[in-house]
């Protein structure tokens, strides 16, 4: 193998490289926003949880029915 083929084999690997290293910061930015999205959701939804305990938390200080 002579050195122009080498150098176009490399060249070659080098723009593979690049084209897998773009794909997987793609994936990487997609998955990062979802992770974003989802901590949003879980807020609001602890955010509601603490809500709803905070109108319903007397009623489970109550004593439990006899038949317990």
């Amino acid at each position: 193998m002579n050195l122009e083929d080498r150098v176009t084999e490399l060249e070659t690997r080098l723009v593979f490289q690049d084209d897998t290293i773009q794909a997987l910061n793609d994936v990487l930015v997609k998955q990062q926003q979802q992770v974003e999205r989802l901590q949003l959701q879980m807020s609001a939804l602890l955010k509601r949880y603490e809500e709803m305990v905070g109108q319903f938390g007397a009623s489970e200080e109550e004593a439990p029915p006899p038949h317990y």
